[in-house]
């Protein structure tokens, strides 16, 4: 790669740059230079996750290597605990033989649709745990809840392994849902924590493909597994993944959550920061964080070893446990927020509904053995590592572009006409999906339009994330969890009711329909680009949202 001219970069908040009204709008180039500015403005602290410096022997590898650590553990967890959530969808018809009776039986369907509850169950407790999680996370930092996931997540899973009775495994997914949705939670929050805003998009846009791949390569390898052994095989192997998260986040993660209002900043010196600028090949990057100086924190070395790994939880709020559990309903009332939920809900949903009937689909109608039938969600792993760059480094670079255009100034919505693309892929995806079944055309048509959703997924679910994310980041925690709840009862419903919809409608005109609703909602994208800020400023004034919605001083994270 080709380096350009490396100008220093200069902090975000230096006292010659004119401020800007927070909710996302903040500065984001240097008036004069238009260089690169970081946002949050990293403190003096060498424990400031945005420094990411270790000098420990435990972890001497340096920061960039220490925050990209991070980054790797964060896409690793959400991978993990999709695959126990979605991954066993591939097993469903030998769950029902296994707990019911074998596909000659007529009534077979009925058990089908009972297995399913296995996944769109704990599709619905994964939102409904993040109301759990969500202030412990906020409140008492996120080490703690990635270790009682994990050690959740590995005694469901051998649970499950070990079920003999239907009940028995339904109740051990419900709770695999708990377990499994905290990740979906704190590790968007942990790559806030370490992460600045010019490079959220790419680092967002790689986490939620480790989503996408979590159930789809999940799906694919497990029906590798179930066609050479069995179903209980999938759940002994799951159990290894997520003990093995627990022992990783134990010993070698550290806490990302950080107080940042009563931290010291450099100032007025600014801290040389290495920027290389776009070129014609690459974009650019922050290359490093420098180490804290010791006549600004007295100190160049972080807090030893065994007490950042300690287990003891420190306190990072003082709003009450009952205040961030209850924001989660109220910030759905906010404009940009409840247009985001409904973009992650519909393209969730039809992941969703697709691990509840796809297995079934493709052996009836094509005659696939399990093996093939997991096999075709290749197509969806190659479609979400695709959408990297156009959910990353395409949304950036046009939110970029018009940033400059606006003087340096970055308006949240200037990410948003990057979803255009995800307007043509969804509704194209879904009846591609629904037209290969209904009218039983070539194997190739459904396994396109999977690939085209998981593109879809991965593309329009980011951009809308980082949205909301840059809009409301001190209480990114409570957003996330709104859509994820919400999403989580949509596809809860709608796996509930698309086998009666399929039977009536067809594939074609169900999914024909969903893929329709999906691109209506992407559309959204046009009014909110042109009167997103004004509905943002104006809704945060009102009575409710002042009381209920608005954070802490101690929630203030620099933008």
């Amino acid at each position: 790669m080709r380096k350009s001219e490396e100008p220093n970069g200069v902090e975000a908040n230096d006292e010659d740059m004119p401020q800007v009204e927070t909710l996302g709008t903040v500065r984001l180039r240097h008036v004069t230079t238009n260089e690169l500015l970081l946002v949050p403005k990293p403190s003096d602290d060498p424990d400031d996750p945005l420094n990411c410096a270790s000098t420990d022997i435990f972890f001497s590898y340096g920061p960039l290597r220490e925050k990209y650590y991070i980054f790797a553990f964060s896409c690793l967890s959400i991978a993990v605990c999709n695959a126990c959530g979605a991954g066993p969808s591939v097993g469903a018809v030998a769950m029902a033989t296994s707990f019911f009776a074998p596909p000659s039986d007529p009534n077979f369907v009925n058990y089908i649709s009972k297995v399913a509850y296995f996944f769109t169950g704990a599709a619905l407790t994964i939102g409904i745990g993040q109301f759990i999680w969500t202030p412990v996370a906020i409140k008492y930092g996120r080490r703690p809840v990635y270790i009682i996931c994990f050690t959740l997540l590995t005694v469901c899973n051998i649970w499950a392994a070990c079920a003999k009775s239907y009940g028995s495994m339904l109740a051990a997914r419900l709770l695999t849902g708990i377990a499994a949705g905290a990740p979906e939670l704190v590790a968007p929050l942990t790559l806030t924590d370490v992460f600045f805003l010019h490079q959220r998009g790419r680092v967002m846009a790689i986490y939620n493909c480790a989503l996408a791949l979590g159930s789809s390569l999940a799906v694919v390898i497990l029906g590798i597994v179930i066609n050479w052994t069995s179903w209980q095989v999938v759940f002994w192997i799951l159990t290894g993944l997520s003990a093995i998260c627990l022992l990783l986040m134990i010993f070698t993660v550290p806490e990302t959550a950080y107080n940042r209002s009563i931290a010291t900043v450099v100032d007025p010196v600014p801290i040389p920061i290495t920027v290389l600028e776009k070129s014609d090949k690459s974009f650019e990057h922050v290359s490093r964080v420098p180490p804290p100086s010791p006549s600004a924190c007295g100190r160049t070395s972080r807090t030893p070893y065994f007490k950042r790994f300690a287990l003891i939880p420190k306190v990072y709020t003082g709003e009450s446990i009952w205040l961030i559990m209850f924001r989660p309903v109220v910030l759905l009332a906010l404009p940009g927020v409840l247009w985001a939920t409904l973009i992650n809900s519909v393209t969730v949903g039809m992941i969703i509904v697709l691990s509840s009937n796809f297995s079934t689909a493709f052996q009836n109608i094509y005659g696939f053995t399990v093996l093939q039938a997991g096999l075709t969600f290749i197509s969806m792993a190659i479609g979400s590592l695709i959408a990297i760059v156009f959910a990353g480094h395409f949304s950036d670079w046009v939110a970029d572009k018009l940033t400059q255009r606006n003087g340096g100034v970055r308006i949240p919505e200037m990410r948003l006409p990057a979803l255009f693309v995800g307007v043509i892929t969804g509704p194209l995806g879904g009846i591609l999906y629904g037209a290969g079944f209904g009218l039983k055309l070539h194997w190739m048509c459904p396994v396109v339009g999977i690939g085209l959703i998981g593109f879809t997924v991965v593309q329009s679910m980011n951009v809308s994330l980082v949205y909301i994310l840059d809009s409301y980041r001190p209480v990114s925690g409570e957003v996330i969890v709104t859509q994820s709840t919400f999403k989580a009862c949509f596809g809860f419903l709608l796996g509930f009711y698309t086998n009666p919809w399929v039977a009536k409608d067809g594939y074609l005109g169900a999914f024909g329909a969903m893929g329709g609703i999906e691109g209506a909602i992407l559309l959204g994208f046009i009014p909110f680009y042109y009167f997103g800020s004004h509905w943002r400023s104006a809704s945060w004034k009102w009575g409710f949202i002042k009381r209920l919605a608005h954070w802490a001083e101690d929630r203030e994270v620099g933008e």
